[in-house]
């Protein structure tokens, strides 16, 4: 049987720090799965270089088996919701979602590791000052699924809680399954975090000094030597703390996102509004 360039059967549209990627990964264990490892981000950020090039990208696939992609930037990008019904509007779409005031801090975090944000937490998480920005308007799910749920049939769209996987990860790959049509089990999800916040990391100026080396110190990498000059200088990141005040000034900002959410999915999301530490 020879491979073929299709479109997607499936695609894992976000949301941004809510586990997506443990959910590829975990699918991608299966042989009746193929997807990427890589996000394409076609449909939000690449359209204009058409979809011979998306095909390609995809690469073939039997009969039989599932082609799928992960691209985060679908639930966010307001017009890929369209482009993606004018192609494949038979596609199966997933939306793994995180508590939204959780799903902030860790995008946060995640740009502050990097260097891209400053340690002013309010700056960029107060509602008041940073409602249009990123952290805070990548969690308006109800706003970001209204315009799916506008395109495609109810029964073509699955919304998980990324707060499910801790507590039963093989039930919400099985629910995966069943929405993907799939025939028999899946592989057992992965145990462990594909991205951990906590982990060590080289110091960002010392990497800054390190970048010209890179062609020659990421082949090794994983040797003894580098290896253990690695545990040598790398330090967990200390974040600032997200203090109560904070988090309940985005949850009130937040409910009404999820109580639309709500409304449109048929899910329930009250494990969102419980009191926070």
């Amino acid at each position: 049987m020879t491979d073929k360039r299709r479109l997607p059967d499936f695609i894992i549209a976000g949301a941004a720090k809510s586990a997506t990627t443990w959910l590829q990964n975990s699918l991608q264990q299966s042989p009746s799965i193929r997807m990427p490892d890589h996000e394409p981000h076609f449909f939000s950020r690449r359209y204009d270089e058409g979809l011979e090039a998306y095909l390609d990208e995809l690469g073939p696939a039997p009969e039989g088996v599932l082609l799928g992609e992960k691209s985060n930037s679908y639930l966010t990008q307001p017009e890929a919701a369209a482009r993606i019904q004018t192609h494949v509007p038979d596609v199966r779409l997933v939306f793994q979602l995180r508590d939204p005031v959780a799903r902030a801090y860790s995008d946060y975090c995640m740009l502050l590791r990097r260097g891209e944000v400053d340690a002013d937490i309010a700056r960029h998480l107060d509602p008041e000052r940073a409602a249009a920005g990123r952290f805070l308007s990548d969690g308006c799910y109800g706003e970001h699924l209204a315009r799916f749920y506008a395109l495609f049939p109810a029964e073509q769209i699955l919304v998980l809680r990324y707060e499910d996987i801790l507590r039963d990860p093989q039930g919400q790959v099985a629910r995966l399954a069943s929405h993907l049509g799939l025939k028999g089990d899946l592989a057992p999800p992965l145990q462990e975090r594909v991205k951990d916040a906590k982990a060590t990391a080289v110091p960002r100026q010392l990497r800054r000094i390190l970048a010209p080396l890179r062609p020659v110190l990421d082949p090794i990498r994983h040797t003894a030597p580098i290896a253990g000059l690695r545990g040598l200088v790398a330090r967990q990141h200390r974040y600032p703390v997200f203090d109560p005040k904070l988090k309940a000034q985005l949850s009130a900002f937040f409910a009404p996102q999820v109580e639309r959410l709500s409304a449109l999915s048929g899910e329930n999301f009250d494990i969102w509004q419980q009191p926070r530490q």
